[in-house]
């Protein structure tokens, strides 16, 4: 199922189709475990965007009503809590399995970790341009609006936040509308907003009122988001994707693999970690490091990265999937 195929009868999917969405959850955590790549993004190229963002929009008081008075089953088929269940621990066993590794590589592969997500992001923008069809001149410039929406936040400092319970409901509510969105992290909007140290210490510390608030925060900030970006994709869908075809364009700053940075942020552990990077050459990146720039390795990896989009586009293509943004426009307002 690609990004665009949903609708209200969804065949119920088999033992194959929930372990799919069980590693396209994995895919997402893993993507969430470094700035500047969007769970988002990873959702769109995988064929699940529309019904995570249908689902999220299911969640309403009502859905918790018949939660609260026993009525799990049919609130579970009605919300399709399923799916979100098996997506949420795909991403829980992401973020507690392999953050060490994709630390590990970060460290000692950066250049070829960065290269195969700025190929990623580059394929994944040429995806959804695919389908703004056509092009027009009001498309166009809601596409530029996005690279520079997408230029913007790649290049904002981090703001000044007090450790307050409502700075931290606002960053949530900010951030987990990054996480839906394909192009920008949320763990970058994070950065951003002056509370991802406090987050890591929270988590670290087991904070209560803190994890309390960023939860609450995030909680509003989905529910609310969902229901707009569903209307924008219901009735401005192709300049919708425009957009967000943009801000992936926009935010490849911040993924190229060779970059010095210009402003920086210490984490708990005391070590220097990049925020606002500026993009170098090799040979620049080269001088300043003393490194060899692997810049073989680099295009293989990137290389490695769009034939993974090609051949999830060939699987899409294969069983012959629509692409219209019907998932959307069929759906009740």
């Amino acid at each position: 199922m690609t990004p665009d195929s949903l609708d209200e009868s969804t065949t119920p999917r088999g033992l194959l189709g929930w372990i799919g969405v069980y590693l396209r959850g994995m895919a997402m955590g893993v993507a969430e475990l470094v700035p500047g790549v969007s769970g988002g993004t990873i959702a769109f190229i995988t064929g699940i965007y529309v019904e995570l963002v249908r689902t999220i929009r299911k969640l309403d008081p009502a859905l918790a009503m018949d939660l609260l008075k026993g009525r799990v089953g049919g609130a579970w088929r009605e919300g399709n809590l399923g799916f979100l269940a098996a997506l949420g621990v795909g991403m829980a066993t992401s973020v507690f399995g392999f953050a060490a590794l994709v630390a590990w590589l970060l460290e000692n592969r950066e250049v070829h970790v960065w290269a195969f997500f700025f190929g990623l992001i580059v394929a994944s923008a040429l995806y959804v341009g695919r389908f703004v069809k056509p092009w027009s001149w009001r498309r166009g410039m809601a596409g530029l609006v996005g690279i520079g929406v997408g230029l913007a936040l790649a290049n904002t400092h981090p703001l000044p936040s007090p450790e307050h319970w409502l700075s931290t409901f606002l960053a949530g509510m900010v951030a987990i509308c990054a996480w839906i969105l394909p192009g920008i992290s949320g763990s970058f909007i994070m950065l951003l907003l002056g509370q991802y140290e406090l987050l890591v210490r929270a988590i670290s510390e087991l904070d209560v009122v803190f994890l309390t608030a960023l939860a609450a925060g995030c909680t509003m900030g989905l529910l609310a988001f969902a229901r707009v970006l569903t209307w924008l994709l219901r009735t401005r869908y192709e300049g919708t994707l425009a957009f967000l075809c943009g801000l992936m364009l926009g935010s490849l700053q911040k993924l190229w693999p060779w970059r010095e940075a210009v402003t920086s942020y210490v984490d708990p552990e005391g070590r220097e970690v990049p925020l606002v990077v500026r993009p170098i050459s090799p040979e620049g990146w080269e001088a300043m490091t003393g490194l060899d720039p692997q810049v073989l390795g680099a295009m293989v990896a990137a290389g490695a990265a769009v034939g993974l989009v090609l051949a999830l586009d060939l699987m899409a293509r294969r069983q012959g999937v629509d692409h219209s943004g019907s998932g959307f426009r069929d759906s009740a307002p």
